[in-house]
């Protein structure tokens, strides 16, 4: 089954003048490059280009639905040196992938408050706040990824001058708290009430079972935004549960090594390597797995847009529900052998032994019959 789309040069012709957007032409105007986000296998290694603008240097990497719902940007701070100062009417999530520093944020009003961070640290850049990152290292650069919504702004206002550089405080984002980028330990459920996590590496997490395999899970609300976030982790010898839902969700693996499947609908899983640094962002609605091959418990982090989360009526994502009963999640008894041969053999080719077998008995209690079946 070909999956790409790929059409008629004709065809193609007819729509030429709609292939770019405000926001890839601003993109390319500031001389930097827009790569394929949906695998990089490491952004600690992705080249980068001077960025004039925020003095740094940059590249932007986009997934399959960048221009209707979030993008992605890595960025470099110079040893010794800062970002400029920088305010910007799109939201953005940042995750610290090398280096140590601090970061300044403040109000028109002059209200301020900086924080230092450090490899794994995660956090919020308030809607329109005046911010400015500082390396605080002066042999070595910094270098972040974050996650942003400015695709859809950009395409409606498309004015950088107005975008970058307009005048107002959205008070209810953010007036100047002192403790605003303290870590909190506050919990909601599964949320966890915080603009800040020191270190996202060994962040305790809750268990969540519904994802299969012993996991652990937590999820984020940074600055109050529409842009949300996740960390899961897994055991050694174990998987997550196959699932879907929309674009844009961004998965950086923090510790572990393993592979990720993803594929359409229809067609046959196509295979992933990842460690530490890597990123995987499945495309709009691909069935996707993620697998611990190492000998350690495997963690990623997932910065996404609320979009992402299609919830029945109870508001429960229906990545997390079941495909019996019109979820988006295939429970373990469902998936193909070739699933499982394929994660035996990565395993012993570790000289490791799956141990999944308690995750598949355990499942029983709780599955609920296919459709047509008596319950």
């Amino acid at each position: 089954m070909n999956t790409r789309a790929v059409v008629s040069d004709q065809l193609a012709a007819k729509f030429k003048t709609e292939k770019e957007t405000p926001y890839t032409r601003f993109i390319a105007g500031e001389g930097l490059d827009i790569l394929n986000g949906n695998y990089v296998p490491s952004l600690h290694e992705i080249e980068l280009k001077p960025w004039a603008r925020r003095g740094g240097s940059a590249v932007f990497l986009n997934h399959d639905a960048s221009r209707t719902t979030n993008d992605c940007y890595v960025m470099e701070i110079p040893a010794g040196g800062e970002l400029a100062p920088h305010r910007q009417l799109f939201e953005e999530t940042v995750l610290i992938l090398s280096g140590r520093g601090s970061t300044v944020v403040w109000d028109d009003k002059g209200n301020r408050v900086s924080f230092e961070w450090g490899p794994g640290s995660i956090f919020g850049i308030p809607l329109n706040a005046h911010h400015q990152h500082f390396n605080g290292q002066g042999d070595k650069p910094a270098r972040y990824v974050a996650v942003t919504n400015m695709p859809p702004i950009f395409n409606v206002f498309e004015d950088p001058e107005f975008i970058f550089g307009t005048t107002h405080d959205f008070a209810g984002r953010f007036s100047g708290e002192p403790d605003y980028f303290t870590e909190s330990g506050e919990h909601k459920g599964l949320l966890l009430e915080t603009n800040f996590v020191h270190d996202a590496v060994n962040l305790p997490l809750i268990e969540a079972g519904e994802r299969g395999a012993g996991g652990g899970h937590i999820r984020f609300q940074l600055a109050k935004s529409s842009l949300n976030s996740h960390i899961s982790q897994f055991p050694v010898g174990t998987y997550k549960k196959c699932h879907r839902h929309g674009p844009g969700a961004h998965v950086i693996i923090l510790s572990g090594e393993g592979y990720s499947l993803m594929w359409p609908e229809g067609a046959e899983p196509r295979r992933y390597d990842w460690k530490p640094g890597a990123m995987v962002v499945p495309p709009n609605m691909w069935w996707h797995q993620h697998f611990n091959t190492g000998t350690t418990p495997a963690r990623y982090l997932a910065f996404k847009y609320e979009g992402v989360a299609i919830r029945n009526e109870q508001g429960v994502p229906k990545a997390w529900i079941s495909t019996r009963i019109g979820g988006d999640q295939i429970d373990y008894a469902d998936e193909t052998t070739e699933v499982r041969s394929m994660f035996e053999d990565a395993l012993a080719e570790n000289g490791l032994a799956s141990k999944m077998a308690p995750a598949y008995e355990a499942e029983k209690a709780d599955l609920p019959p296919k459709p047509g079946e008596a319950a």
